[in-house]
């Protein structure tokens, strides 16, 4: 997904949530599962049981706003088995995960850090 947005962070929650739950609902689970704030800018993922869903809650300065996919033949590739209730993910791994990758095996080249030319 080409994001319109330029999210200051992007957050998932791992346990699937009950998908009647809508902005105030999800709100209520950043704050309180999450500890976060959802007024904070950042992207926050949320999936179903079936994992066949996902809803994505952000604020973007003026009011919230909610994006919902659901994928028709195929489940999307949750991280379940890495650690935390929450996760934050790059941009590449959302675009990986959006993609129906396993962002658990995919790994890119860690970054580098020089103080000096040898």
């Amino acid at each position: 997904m080409k994001m319109f947005v330029e999210p200051p962070a992007i957050y998932l929650h791992k346990a699937p949530v009950d998908f009647r739950k809508s902005i105030n609902g999800l709100s209520a689970i950043v704050e309180s599962e999450m500890a976060l704030s959802p007024f904070s800018g950042a992207l926050f993922i949320f999936c179903n049981r079936q994992r066949d869903k996902l809803k994505v809650l952000y604020w973007d300065k003026t009011g919230f706003c909610l994006w919902y996919k659901r994928l028709e033949k195929a489940k999307f590739k949750w991280p379940r088995k890495m650690p935390g209730s929450t996760i934050t993910l790059t941009e590449q791994q959302w675009a990986w995960l959006l993609d129906g990758l396993d962002i658990t095996l995919m790994k890119g080249h860690q970054p580098l850090h020089f103080s000096a030319i040898t």
